[in-house]
């Protein structure tokens, strides 16, 4: 088994295809001789040819030629082009090389030249060289404009560089320029972005004042962050007092769908066609959406078919919510019906709706049907990304096929897809299921000079895989051993070792991790509890496990039906039947309701001392309490009565019993 490494090609991947223009030299040098009888070129058929030339290659050969073929001197234009294209590609050294070789041959820097450069800077995330390239506007010869002011405010947005935003806007105000509604909608998604709703909102009434009415960009961005901060209500006050737009209340519904208001985001709608204002997609899509996330897919088709009705077409993101809906209620064979209705419907499926359909098939066993959608994905044109990657990778982790789950990493590899640190644990969870700590162990130790250094949950996954096989001591190990990769335990990691310490019945060293978390700062959560009270009850301390529940009670922690099952079951091997049916009868008292596990437990324990009679009491007020006896409930009552009863050959007669009535 050979698991590829993603060093070589990711850094194959960053190698630049395009020549670096710092080694060229755009001005003839002296005594060069030019291509003779070069026929001139129009500056209209340069620029056409470095237009169209799709590879950027071949247009930069193409454009460093021409000054020493002396058939075209470059242009103001054509060096605007060549960076634009440029910065297109992120080539972004060679952008600045040539915007220095513009100043060295005197030309202007024009505007649309410098508002590409600091959106290509954007684009890569690096809005503080954009802001470097913006104080050099005027040893560019260009001057500074309102719409290079706004693109630069913007790239500082996208990174939310909020700090640098208000001297830029103060700068602007200095040097003459007044803003316009552009300019008050990038302030007023900074100031919303910072949780400072009621300052944007103040603008809102600066931009009225200066003679620019705020437009529906400005109010969906104030409506979308009051939903946000939990202010529906006044979201919708503010709706009401402007002109009513689509944005914004497709905003509103989705902040009133968020906080599971669905009828009021219904009554909205309704709303809105009263208002006249247009229906689409994105309305009906937060309903559908919000109603699936409730379990609740009648309701949800029901809003579909409404949506319909009224003549509004879904859309891929619609399909998309409600094959999730469908999926996580593990009704695959309508999910799969939504699918082919978007393709009837002519809509194309995209990376998402193929992530979902895939995540859908591997969540409900169905691993074979996804490598399917997986196939077919690649074959419409959509790489698959690291998401779909991760969901096949812990489909075949799932299904304890470790051979599948590298074959998807190395296929991962050879596209040149990074993985992330969600799919570097799935792989080790892969081998954790198989055993191969060995394996699991090293690709932690890889992660770090992949660039992709391991995370708490990666270790949360090694440590569960060792307490599970009964290596608790190289678990323990590798609490020390995470530290070193800067990665602190948390709750689960001490829940995991845990469960290990009591499997192997060392309270002590359980009593110690327990001490250790607190000492930590940590608070025992009802799993921490529960893993404590399981591995008292298995070495038989059963009152100390119920001195640790009253514990956990007084600390607020509130026991579930979990922690009260498992003392019964323990008060019944120990034979103490009359306490675990007080602790039963407790139970009305708290939060945590009786179930067929906890009557079935007291049951058996009534059947193993003969009182069958007492048994079927218990029986009688289960069935009163609306609760159904199970197959176990029935095989420890029809097993307790053949044996006050005596009767030979008892585990196979009970078999053939249950086999023949079918209990259910």
């Amino acid at each position: 088994m050979y698991l590829k490494e993603g060093r070589l090609l990711l850094s194959r991947a960053r190698n630049s295809k395009v020549p670096i223009f710092l080694s060229m030299n755009l001005i003839s040098e002296q005594g060069q001789v030019g291509i003779p009888n070069a026929t001139p070129m129009r500056e209209i058929d340069v620029l056409k040819r470095i237009r169209n030339e799709r590879d950027i290659v071949v247009a930069v050969e193409f454009f460093k030629s021409l000054p020493h073929s002396k058939a075209f001197e470059h242009t103001p234009r054509t060096y605007q082009l060549m960076i634009e294209k440029l910065a297109r590609e992120n080539e972004m050294d060679s952008v600045q090389y040539l915007l220095q070789q513009m100043k060295l041959e005197g030309m202007v820097c024009s505007e649309e030249t410098f508002v590409a450069v600091i959106n290509s800077y954007a684009r890569i995330g690096s809005a503080e060289q954009a802001l470097k390239t913006f104080y050099r506007i005027h040893d560019l010869g260009c001057r500074p404009t309102v719409r290079i002011y706004n693109h630069l405010l913007d790239a500082l947005l996208k990174e939310n560089k909020f700090g640098m935003i208000s001297p830029i806007y103060s700068n602007m105000k200095k040097d003459g320029m007044e803003p316009n509604v552009f300019t008050y909608n990038i302030l007023i998604k900074a100031l919303c972005q910072n949780d400072r709703v009621d300052a944007a909102q103040n603008l809102l009434v600066e931009m009225s004042s200066k003679g620019h009415c705020p437009d529906e960009v400005s109010y969906t961005t104030i409506v979308s962050a009051l939903c946000n901060s939990g202010k529906s209500s006044e979201a919708k006050q503010l709706v009401m007092r402007i002109t009513p737009f689509s944005p914004c209340y497709n905003a509103l519904i989705d902040g009133m769908c968020r906080e599971f208001r669905i009828q009021d985001a219904v009554s909205l709608v309704d709303e809105m066609v009263d208002r006249r204002v247009g229906l689409n997609s994105v309305t009906y899509t937060a309903i559908v959406n919000a109603l699936c996330k409730k379990g609740d897919l009648k309701m949800a088709c029901a809003v579909l078919a409404q949506m319909l009705k009224r003549g509004c077409c879904p859309n891929v993101i619609t399909f998309t919510v409600l094959m999730k809906g469908f999926f996580d209620e593990g009704r695959v064979s309508e999910a799969l019906e939504i699918w082919n209705w978007m393709i009837e419907e002519k809509w194309v499926p995209n990376v998402v709706a193929y992530n979902v359909m895939i995540h859908g098939l591997c969540n409900n066993e169905n691993l074979e049907k996804a490598l399917l959608f997986f196939r077919e994905m690649e074959q419409n044109g959509f790489p698959p990304n690291v998401r779909t990657y991760c969901t096949l990778i812990d489909g075949f982790s799932k299904a304890g096929e470790v051979e599948g789950a590298v074959c998807m990493w190395n296929n991962m590899m050879n596209s040149g897809c990074k993985p992330n640190v969600v799919v570097y644990t799935s792989m080790v969870d892969v081998f954790c299921r198989k055993f191969m700590f060995n394996h699991a162990h090293n690709l932690i130790r890889n992660m770090t000079s992949e660039n992709c250094p391991p995370n708490t949950a990666t270790f949360n996954v090694l440590i569960k895989g060792l307490c599970n096989c009964g290596r608790v001591g190289s678990a323990l190990s590798i609490l020390d051993e995470m530290r070193k990769y800067g990665c602190s335990p948390d709750t689960t990691t001490y829940n995991k070792l845990l469960h290990g310490v009591y499997q192997e019945g060392n309270y002590k060293e359980a009593f110690q991790l327990a001490n250790e978390m607190l000492d930590c700062g940590f608070e025992l959560n009802l799993v921490t509890y529960n893993t404590m009270i399981l591995g008292l009850c298995r070495l038989n301390m059963t009152n100390e496990a119920l001195l640790l529940m009253g514990k956990m009670t007084v600390h607020g922690v509130v026991p579930d039906s979990l922690t009260y099952n498992t003392i019964l079951n323990a008060y019944c091997k120990e034979g103490r039947v009359r306490d675990a049916a007080r602790l039963l009868g407790g139970m009305v008292s708290t939060s945590s309701s009786r179930d067929v596990v906890a009557y079935t437990t007291l049951i058996s324990g009534l059947c193993n001392q003969q009182r069958i009679q007492d048994a079927m009491v218990y029986l009688l007020k289960m069935l009163y309490e609306g609760i159904c006896p199970n197959v176990a409930t029935w095989k420890v009552l029809v097993r307790g009565v053949f044996v006050e009863l005596g009767v030979p050959g008892l585990d196979k007669i009970v078999e053939d019993i249950l086999a023949e009535g079918r209990w259910e």
